[in-house]
């Protein structure tokens, strides 16, 4: 059975070679597939979440050729591929190279980058130079190889969206100039705009020598003294410091309408990075999610506080009813924005994202909460009917939907580690909308849960524990026990909470 196999192992194209840290760095990509319960895992780095319409076709069309046809979104704005055969990743590989998809073997894991999904779109600056740059610089370091599928850069248009999440080297548009901001720290380093990509890339190179003797992933996990002293160290080859607290919660953009449609980028290469030269060669992502309330008897329905998530007063909704489009379209707009209910994206669905996006702006930006961006420019019309197309298809389209915010891993049946079946059950608890993400996850490891602000519903051989997250603070947990009935009445009775 696969569930039996080793966690992740390498296809027969895998460039393979020693560990670099202890256990190995399990992280899957599309030469080392993830071995689950529903079969093998491939997940598709896809820089920045922007792909042109035909690498988006090339992705349907691996989907529906090795796996169960379905992609799913994950919390990097990259893509999975489940149900995959064990022995598919040559396949596999193969068509992703051909599209351009796989521009270097030996770091198509290490090309984690999430990028403001709005950027150019919207009045705000354009990131796709620079992350185009950026991508190829990555590709091209011999060094960056050696990255974890962990570690994450990210850049950020200057709104605080991506920089909420808590990369590990982040670029901040300000003005004509970048910030350098290294892990999570309030330190950020101005740098010319230009030279933004290379500096972000030796910043992750200073990482991986500060990282030798403790074997860490990612910069938070360097010994506190050695992240000190990593941060000083890159400052002193850039400039002075400057205090710039990262935001505490990343904001998504809302379903709907963006800009006008005189404002818009795309971005070049479209999300693959430039041919580089030869010889060059979050446990699996899912949805996003929250959850809090105070300390509860068993079998409490005072578990979710209103101002994030209500559960549903009619009873279980077992699919997502479609949402409505703007009744008062804008004269035009830059882009339309979808989510997507818990991350899974059926063909026809894809399809439908893919047309659109060829019709119009010829791309399509995945965005690290599990929705798509579809860059213009439209027309009030013609935005009015792609977003009635795309409701009925099933996608969120409108922020007042009860899958705004819901997330959960993919549970069972298609883990073995999970407690539950946490999408039904997400489902079936459906409600108004709240404030912050809530992301349920089937067990200890929570894997693709959000960052910075989040409702945390885990599930445990008692029932389901739910509490309120703030960056690194989570406070005392509700427990609900293990029945859907009593997971559907905990939002109406609970307690708003004073933020």
């Amino acid at each position: 059975m696969l569930a039996a196999m080793p966690d992740s192992a390498p296809s027969p194209l895998s460039a393979g070679g020693p560990a670099l840290r202890d256990g190995g760095d399990a992280c899957p990509g599309t030469l080392r597939l993830h071995r689950a319960d529903d079969g093998a895992l491939a997940r598709v780095r896809v820089p920045g979440g922007v792909l042109s319409a035909d690498r988006a076709e090339a992705l349907l069309a691996a989907a529906g050729r090795f796996g169960d046809g379905e992609l799913h979104l994950t919390s990097r704005g990259n893509v999975q591929l489940r149900g995959l055969g064990a022995e598919c990743g040559g396949g596999l590989a193969e068509l992703l190279a051909g599209a351009g998809l796989l521009p270097s073997a030996a770091h198509e894991r290490a090309r984690n980058i999430v990028a403001s999904p709005l950027a150019g779109l919207d009045g705000s600056p354009a990131l796709g130079e620079r992350l185009a740059e950026l991508d190829a610089l990555v590709c091209a370091s011999a060094a960056a190889a050696s990255l974890s599928g962990r570690f994450l850069f990210a850049l950020d248009d200057g709104r605080g969206d991506v920089d909420a999440l808590g990369a590990d080297v982040t670029l901040i548009a300000d003005g004509d100039a970048f910030l350098l901001r290294i892990g999570p720290g309030d330190e950020v380093f101005r740098i010319p705009a230009a030279e933004g990509p290379r500096a972000a890339l030796r910043a992750a190179e200073a990482f991986l020598r500060a990282a030798r003797d403790s074997g860490a992933w990612r910069v938070k996990d360097l010994p506190a003294p050695v992240r000190s002293e990593l941060v000083r160290a890159v400052g002193a080859a850039v400039g002075p410091a400057e205090h710039r607290p990262r935001p505490r919660t990343a904001k998504a953009p809302e379903p709907g309408t963006h800009g006008t449609g005189d404002a818009v980028e795309t971005t070049p290469g479209s999300g693959a990075a430039p041919e580089t030269t030869p010889g060059s060669t979050d446990a699996p992502e899912t949805t996003p999610g929250p959850g809090y309330a105070p300390e509860t008897t068993p079998g409490s329905t005072d578990a979710l506080p209103d101002a994030h998530r209500h559960a549903n007063p009619h009873g279980p909704a077992h699919t997502a009813a479609p949402d409505h489009p703007p009744q008062a379209p804008p004269a035009s707009a830059a882009a339309l924005a979808v989510d997507v209910p818990l991350g899974r994206l059926t063909p026809g669905q894809w399809r439908l994202l893919t047309a659109t996006a060829r019709r119009y702006g010829g791309e399509l930006r995945l965005t690290p909460w599990r929705g798509i961006v579809v860059p213009g420019p439209f027309t009030g019309a013609e935005a009015a009917d792609a977003l009635g197309a795309l409701a009925a298809a099933g996608l969120i389209t409108s922020p007042d939907s009860p899958w705004t915010g819901v997330g959960a891993c993919i549970g069972r049946p298609g883990c073995a580690k999970s407690l539950a079946d946490v999408r039904a059950e997400a489902g079936a608890a459906l409600g108004p909308a709240g404030r912050l993400p809530v992301y349920w996850s089937g067990c200890e490891r929570r894997c693709g849960h959000p960052h910075g602000e989040w409702i945390d519903v885990v599930a445990t051989p008692d029932g389901h524990r739910i509490s309120y997250v703030r960056g690194e603070r989570r406070d005392p947990p509700a427990t609900v026990r293990d029945d859907p009935a009593a997971l559907a009445a905990a939002g109406p009775a609970a307690r708003p909470l004073t933020l």
